[in-house]
């Protein structure tokens, strides 16, 4: 993706300190959600290490991630299957708990979302602690799929998350911090 597009794509997230709670920078990614041409470049550059291969399915995590992994999916000719936390879901679940920095949660998929040999691409907006993709990603291995790789609008590289991840296939991040 060209410098300037980069460019124009981070000056439109807007940094709103102390939320959602007190010493929390948080991105604010809406003002990219509100411009076409904007979202047009996030997508073009979440897809753009992946052209070229088969995808049979994009996973998305609640909730942001539901957005870019559904406009990923329809660009790419795939199915969406989203990842909820747990309860969300209407039908038959596997789930797995995760560590946060205070704490735990689930997230959970549908038991036939995704096939053996399904090739997947994980979508999210923000790789941060690496704690709710890491437990997407291994939902996506339990289930027999052959995992691509994944894909984020935002990475805070500071988090570290992308090496507390167990994954296979490549990792890309569009914007990082």
């Amino acid at each position: 993706m060209l410098s300037d597009s980069l460019s124009h794509l981070r000056s439109a997230i807007r940094d709103v300190p102390d939320f959602p709670k007190p010493g929390i920078l948080f991105k604010d990614i809406t003002p990219v959600l509100a411009d076409s041409s904007l979202m047009q470049l996030a997508i073009d550059g979440m897809i753009e290490p992946f052209a070229g291969q088969q995808v049979d399915k994009v996973v998305g995590i609640d909730a942001r991630g539901f957005i870019f992994g559904a406009m990923i999916a329809q660009r790419l000719g795939a199915g969406f299957i989203p990842v909820r936390k747990k309860g969300k879901l209407p039908w038959k679940t596997r789930g797995l708990d995760y560590s946060l920095e205070y704490g735990t949660n689930s997230v959970e998929m549908h038991i036939d979302a995704l096939a053996p040999g399904d090739r997947v691409l994980l979508a999210d907006d923000l790789l941060a602690t690496g704690g709710t993709a890491g437990a997407a990603l291994k939902l996506i291995q339990d289930s027999g799929a052959t995992l691509l790789g994944s894909t984020f609008f935002i990475e805070l590289d500071f988090l570290e998350g992308r090496q507390k991840i167990d994954h296979t296939g490549p990792i890309h991040s569009l914007i990082n911090f």
